[in-house]
């Protein structure tokens, strides 16, 4: 652990352009919160301290932080506004005796990475500058604070957009929002700015000219790639860094051995994982912690959702939630695979067939137009098509029993709870309520009736009557 590095993540605006009920930190990309993605970056530096700063919806943001970031220390901003005052926020919750460097950090900048923050902290020790920040060029840089250097190129000032003259809005270098500050001299610098703007804010930029006044250098750094300091402020700028996130997951995952058909429709959440050889058909979208055994093939038009995907296995057009899926096992087409379902080796999950809370044998099948619901079935059982397990009595549920080396007949109503034996069969269109011993056939005795002549009596004069007719003759 970095014992003299503190970073801050600024979390606390109102993101009122993203037009949600959501706070614009809790939207998505990839799989994860904006805020999510910010925080993981903050930890991954190892540092002493990492201190979201939260306001707007703190109710909303409090417990993702405590829940999945239980080790950060959240800090509350208060009623003064401006990023400036939510960095002192930040820093009032570090140690009295605290000392070094601190990452300034927002959590809309959802694709900042570790190494980009790294090599701005190297620069800013080895440069022994007051502070470090991140800027970039745009050809469009309305709304962001411009960088304003002097004729050798040296950092002088950033002008917030709205603060700016005609000649400063001429400048296409913007501020990044990613800084790296002396703890000891931010504490100072911030204490000496006001709220004297356009906004009536306290700008964190205003520190880096106070920085300047008190004897220190401030150096500004240039990123090579946007997309790492993309900021995110409407729907329109969240689908646009999430389309750049996913066409590089994408592109990382084959260059590790997965083969993606095509790139342009298929969505990769940051948390799913690839063995080499597997084959990413069109369609495909794989979501939260979803894992992917070597050699599988998954699509067209798949979805899976925190599931396990054994190797070699093959999907198709499907959708597949918190489930497992062993080695060398088929799922689909248009299969609905639910919470709780684990089929095992080689089996087979088949057209039109949803499952839930289904534990599945080896090499079972249950190949067509069936649903199978809190249900054990044993290895090497075969369900017929159009089989019903009616697990639900109106008030409770109820737990179904299938043995190995089971068959059953097509059309079969498994009324719960029941056990049907290993070796057993059920005969087509059976209604089964007792349990079926090992070996045993169960039927429901209802003898065929025929009832000669029916049709010429009953439907004279029908297409069909005068093919029953013809047939006759």
């Amino acid at each position: 652990m970095e014992a003299h590095l503190a970073v801050v993540v600024l979390a606390a605006g109102e993101g009122t352009r993203m037009r949600s009920a959501t706070p614009k930190v809790m939207h998505e990309i990839a799989g994860l919160p904006m805020l999510g993605h910010a925080l993981a970056t903050a930890t991954a530096l190892n540092a002493q301290y990492v201190v979201p700063v939260i306001r707007h919806e703190k109710e909303k943001l409090e417990p993702y932080i405590h829940t999945f970031y239980p080790q950060v220390h959240v800090s509350h901003q208060d009623e003064i506004p401006g990023t400036g005052r939510a960095l002192e926020c930040g820093l009032s919750v570090l140690p009295d005796d605290f000392s070094g460097a601190v990452v300034v950090t927002s959590a809309d900048i959802p694709l900042l990475d570790v190494n980009t923050i790294e090599s701005m902290l190297e620069v800013h020790l080895e440069s022994g500058a007051g502070a470090t920040l991140l800027t970039t060029v745009f050809e469009d840089p309305s709304g962001y604070g411009r960088i304003v250097r002097d004729l050798s190129g040296n950092f002088v000032s950033i002008v917030e957009h709205r603060d700016a003259s005609e000649d400063e809005l001429a400048i296409n270098e913007v501020n990044a929002g990613v800084y790296v500050f002396d703890y000891d001299l931010v504490k100072t610098a911030l204490s000496k700015i006001g709220t004297h703007n356009a906004a009536g804010e306290k700008y964190l930029t205003d520190v880096l000219t106070e920085i300047i006044k008190l004897g220190k250098n401030v150096k500004a750094l240039k990123v090579r790639d946007n997309w790492l300091v993309a900021g995110v402020n409407t729907r329109v700028q969240l689908q646009q860094v999430s389309a750049e996130l996913n066409r590089r997951i994408c592109e990382g995952w084959m260059l590790a051995g997965v083969t993606i058909v095509d790139p342009n429709t298929t969505h990769i959440d940051v948390t799913a994982v690839l063995g080499e050889d597997v084959t990413l058909q069109p369609g495909t979208y794989l979501k939260g912690i979803t894992s992917i055994g070597s050699g599988s093939v998954i699509g067209p038009e798949v979805t899976i959702h925190d599931s396990v995907i054994g190797e070699n296995c093959q999907v198709k057009k499907s959708d597949i939630n918190g489930s497992v899926i062993e080695a060398e096992s088929t799922v689909g087409p248009f299969s609905y695979i639910r919470p709780g379902t684990h089929l095992g080796v080689g089996g087979k999950i088949g057209t039109f067939v949803e499952t839930k809370n289904a534990k599945i044998g080896a090499g079972s099948k249950i190949p067509h137009l069936s649903y199978v619901g809190d249900a054990t079935i044993g290895e090497h059982s075969n369900i017929g098509a159009g089989t019903i397990f009616a697990n639900y009595d109106g008030v409770n549920k109820h737990h179904t029993t299938i043995g190995s080396h089971v068959r059953t007949g097509s059309h079969n109503v498994f009324v719960a709870p029941i056990t049907i034996e290993d070796g057993a069969y059920t005969a087509a269109g059976t209604v089964v309520r007792k349990d079926v011993e090992a070996g045993d056939l169960a039927m429901n005795v209802a003898p065929q009736r025929n009832l000669a002549g029916w049709v010429l009596a009953k439907r004279a004069g029908t297409s069909s009557a005068e093919a029953a007719k013809r047939a006759k003759e």
